[in-house]
Parts: C-alpha cells; sequence; structure tokens
C-alpha cells in the first residue's frame, strides 16, 4: 500500500480579533478566506494556536495562525509537523510594506523583507518555504501604524480584484506548483484606478 502523501499548507497571516480584521496586516486571512470559500470549505477547528481547515479532496489544510503575527512560526511548525508537510509544501500568503499597493510577488524560498510573521516562520521550520507577497505599499511617516490601519476608501475599491487575483495564485500553486505561482503572480497587474 502506498504511503499517504502529505497535504499541503496554505497558510494565510494576519492578526486575531475584531480590531484588526480588515486591516492591511490581514490580508493573508483575507486571501484564505477567499479560498474557503472557493472551495466551499465550512468545517474549521481551532488547534494548536490557528485556526484550520483540511481539506481531503484538494489535499490542501488551509490555516490561520491565531497566535498574533510575530508568533506565527509555532502553529506553522506544530501544524506542518502533525501532517508531516515538508517546508515546500507550505505556501504562506502574506502583506508587503516593500511592494506598492496592489503588486503581488512570489518566490519559492527566501528571507523575512522584515516581515515579522515571516521572521517567526523561518525560525521555526527553515526559509525553503514559497512565499506569496501582496503589496500594501509604505507610507512616508509610521510604518507600524500603516500596517495596522484599515484600508482607505481607494484601497477598499481594489481590494476585491486584488484578493481575487491572491487566491488565483493560491490555486495555481495548489494546481500546478511553484513556478505557475510565479510566472501567474509576478507578471499580474491589477487594473489602472
Amino acid at each position: 500500500m502506498p504511503a499517504r502523501e502529505a497535504p499541503r499548507l496554505v497558510v494565510g497571516l494576519g492578526n486575531p480579533g475584531r480590531e484588526y480584521e480588515r486591516t492591511r496586516h490581514n490580508l493573508g486571512f483575507m486571501v484564505v478566506d477567499d479560498v474557503a470559500t472557493r472551495f466551499h470549505v465550512e468545517r474549521w477547528k481551532s488547534k494548536d494556536s490557528a485556526r484550520q481547515a483540511y481539506d481531503s479532496a484538494r489535499g490542501v489544510v488551509l490555516v490561520e495562525p491565531t497566535s498574533f503575527m510575530n508568533l506565527s512560526g509555532t502553529p506553522v511548525r506544530l501544524i506542518s509537523s502533525w501532517y508531516r508537510t515538508p517546508p515546500e509544501g507550505v505556501l504562506v500568503v502574506a502583506d508587503d510594506i516593500d511592494l506598492s499597493f496592489g503588486t503581488l510577488r512570489a518566490r519559492p524560498f527566501g528571507g523575512h523583507g522584515g516581515h515579522n510573521g515571516l521572521r517567526s516562520i523561518i525560525a521555526t521550520i527553515g526559509d525553503h518555504f514559497p512565499r506569496l507577497r501582496i503589496g500594501i505599499g509604505r507610507p512616508e511617516d509610521d510604518a507600524v501604524e500603516h500596517v495596522l490601519a484599515q484600508f482607505d476608501a481607494a484601497e477598499r475599491e481594489a481590494l476585491p480584484a486584488i484578493v481575487d487575483a491572491a487566491a488565483d495564485a493560491v490555486c495555481i500553486w495548489l494546481e500546478e506548483g511553484d513556478d505557475a505561482l510565479m510566472r501567474f503572480a509576478n507578471t499580474w497587474q491589477r487594473a489602472p484606478g
């Protein structure tokens, strides 16, 4: 009997709690929620400091750490260990202050770029996991205030198309792998306006 293939993990980064719900730093949660809607996933459980749902038909576990951003690595390590998913089978979706608003970028591995969620995950499972970053733009003043703030009116109008494209990217990764993810994400352009 062949060994069961480990499911892949799609990890959206964000902060728990209503006060952070629609903030720029919670883009990862928004994308995972969109993927869950597409897959008709309704059964979530809270375990290992994360909200998680296993879709056995697609061989994927959707994960939203509830440990706060800078502690995201612990739930990712626990869940990937439980399912025996290697780092290259863990796609992390996160906001990125160094990319212009609405830009998508994907890499098969790399550094944290100053992102505390990525920094925490790298500290627990290493840096050889794919990541999908979504630009939120860098403000002229306080970066912390910017990432923890709600989107402005113009951003809110553009957000559905950006989240939709990022969810498309996740689905492409699940179906076709890293190269296809990078081809799509690194060339996707949001409509002007």
